[in-house]
């Protein structure tokens, strides 16, 4: 699984590697677990369509309930789908200019490192990027879940139903506002389409974008780092794409939150400690994490949970659902910290 320029079967097996197994599981103890997620991801498609306003039927097949394998796997996958534009304009421009294998593999291996600190992380992932022939689908970490919630000392039901409702809506996303997934695309591949490189700098080029594609999805990528390293045009589609990600990223956690108190029993104390847990990594983990610009990135998230409830106070949620009529009613970056100037310019009703 190699092109040239990535070794993408190192950097799948390096990830795992890095990942591990995760928690020690007896065999009816993880079947309990992946049937129960199974069970909260479909209590969740009512629960968020009720409270979002936006209706996307789950199909068979949606929902799957992976290990870190699993996971690091199918986001190599996206990632060489996403990649593959770049890689072939670059084999047409100049055949046989590509990486030495060292090179590539050495790209697998950075890959996959990153791809390894986050499959112990990542709780679950709505796909955008799949390869051809290959439905998008919502993807539950189910050892992640569980170490999570052990790690909380919360009752793993209620920890398993909130973690869907927050990924349901994600999926509820990008099915039921169909443009979105094609113009989300469409950015990032316009963004791709900029870069002109020497094959020599490009392994490296597309380590740096590949990082921040890939961690656009989980709010962990180094845009703080790379933005200084941007051109004007890639600086701007980049603006873009923060902004529609924070709101990505807020809108599932209001929504998470906002469903919450009436079936998930718990979730005050879920979210108290999960927060806890977030603002305060282990030594080792805050190191990862200012490599991968994760601080920066929980801020922008935190900005956008802030833009959603503010708008959803002011106008409602049916007027705060004109977000998704259009890519021209998406916030503006500097939007996100001003909801009044977005409700202003977008014409919403200031009635709840």
């Amino acid at each position: 699984m190699a092109d040239g320029v990535i070794d993408w079967g190192t950097a799948i097996s390096t990830g795992t590697r890095i990942a591990g197994a995760g928690p020690q599981l007896s065999l009816d103890e993880a079947r309990s677990a992946v049937a129960d997620l199974r069970a909260c991801a479909h209590d969740a498609v009512g629960y968020v369509a009720a409270h979002t306003g936006l209706a996307a039927p789950a199909t068979p097949g949606a929902v799957t309930v992976v290990d870190r394998r699993g996971w690091i796997t199918a986001n190599v996958e996206g990632f060489a789908t996403v990649l593959d534009p770049v890689l072939t304009r670059l084999r047409g421009r100049r055949p046989g200019a590509t990486p030495s294998s060292v090179v590539s593999g050495l790209a697998g291996v950075e890959i996959g490192a990153a791809l390894g600190f986050l499959g112990s992380k990542v709780l679950g992932q709505y796909e955008l990027f799949t390869p051809p022939g290959q439905r998008p689908r919502l993807l539950l970490v189910a050892p992640n879940v569980v170490q999570v919630e052990r790690q909380l000392e919360v009752d793993p039901h209620d920890f398993r139903l909130w973690v869907c409702l927050h990924e349901e809506t994600h999926r509820v996303q990008f099915t039921a506002v169909e443009w979105l997934g094609p113009w989300l695309r469409a950015e990032i591949e316009g963004y791709l389409a900029l870069l002109d490189l020497d094959p020599q700098a490009l392994a490296q080029r597309l380590r740096q974008v590949g990082g921040t594609v890939m961690g656009a999805f989980r709010g962990l990528d180094a845009i703080g780092v790379l933005e200084t390293l941007m051109s004007p045009e890639e600086r701007e589609v980049l603006d873009r794409l923060t902004a529609v990600m924070s709101l990505l990223e807020g809108h599932a956690d209001v929504v998470m939150d906002g469903v919450g108190p009436q079936v998930v029993l718990s979730v005050e104390t879920i979210r108290r400690r999960f927060q806890e847990r977030r603002t305060n990594p282990s030594p080792a983990d805050a190191v990862v994490r200012r490599l991968l610009g994760v601080e920066t990135k929980l801020k922008q998230y935190r900005d956008g949970a802030r833009f959603v409830a503010a708008v959803v106070d002011e106008v409602g949620m049916t007027g705060f659902n004109q977000v998704w009529t259009s890519p021209e009613a998406l916030p503006s970056r500097s939007e996100l910290h001003d909801p009044a100037s977005w409700v202003r310019r977008v014409g919403v009703a200031t009635s709840v």
